[in-house]
């Protein structure tokens, strides 16, 4: 799928199973928490494409999520790319194809997002409050060029840099105390999960099993059928799932803070009366 699309995806995610914790299990967050967390999980929905790099010295190409900072993030994407391609490479199989590039190989497994949820989760704990500030920064980062792509595009990275530091600066500013934030490791994974969730329903799928070795294969391709598997950029994704993560988003919201306004207003009008 396109960049927008994972990255609605992940926000609908994070959305709809902030709902279902607080309406099954109890568990309530802030408003500020519930916006942080659907920020990473929809930009964490845009990481496992940092496998597909550009042309770093012209600013040019990669996938979305490889022009979130100019230059910077589009030389963090042939690294990523490269080492990627790397771990293909050092791990294939005598039935697995030569390639000469890394896109769709490690960072759309499994051991990936579990590797980048854990590693999230370690930062902020260690780090406290300032990690968490750094983390904000790159994943609203990610998550502004996904979810605004057409503004994203038009206004730059240096106004996606800026608007990044601006929420890092104001959850910094609203954070409650100097905590390690475990549920930032969890957004990730999942956003990066729901990422390969949604490359399987597309013609060429991904590696999830890996590194489990199947017919003398350690990199299978598992998807779903070509002649059922969704056209990238087709209408499908384009209006049809597109709409369905827009409405899951906006009915998840709305479940989670109508219930609160409307008691907050009840409590208002017979305290004036």
């Amino acid at each position: 799928m396109m960049g927008p699309s994972h990255a609605l995806s992940g926000a609908a995610a994070w959305l709809a199973g902030s709902w279902a914790l607080a309406q099954f299990a109890g568990v309530s967050q802030s408003p500020l928490e519930v916006a942080v967390g659907t920020a990473v999980c929809a930009g964490g929905a845009l990481l496992p494409d940092l496998d597909m790099s550009g042309k770093v010295t012209r600013n040019q190409g990669g996938a979305t999520v490889a022009r979130t900072f100019g230059v910077a993030s589009l030389f963090v994407a042939e690294v990523v790319e490269k080492f990627s391609l790397g771990v293909y490479t050092a791990t294939k199989l005598s039935r697995d194809p030569r390639r000469d590039n890394g896109h769709r190989t490690f960072t759309h497994t499994l051991p990936f997002c579990a590797l980048i949820g854990w590693g999230t989760t370690a930062l902020a704990t260690a780090y406290g409050k300032w990690a968490v500030v750094g983390i904000v920064f790159f994943m609203a980062g990610l998550a502004l060029r996904g979810l605004f792509d057409e503004w994203a595009e038009r206004a730059g990275w240096v106004i996606v840099t800026l608007a990044s530091g601006f929420i890092a600066w104001f959850t910094a500013a609203n954070l409650p105390g100097d905590r390690g934030y475990p549920l930032l490791g969890l957004a990730v994974a999942i956003g990066c999960f729901v990422h390969l969730l949604g490359d399987m329903i597309t013609k060429n799928g991904v590696p999830i099993l890996w590194p489990i070795p199947i017919n003398r294969r350690m990199w299978r391709m598992i998807g779903i059928p070509n002649s059922m598997a969704v056209k990238v950029g087709g209408k499908v994704e384009v209006v049809v799932l597109r709409t369905a993560f827009t409405i899951i988003s906006l009915l998840s919201i709305a479940g989670l803070f109508i219930p609160s306004v409307l008691d907050r207003l009840n409590e208002d009008f017979w305290a004036s009366r």
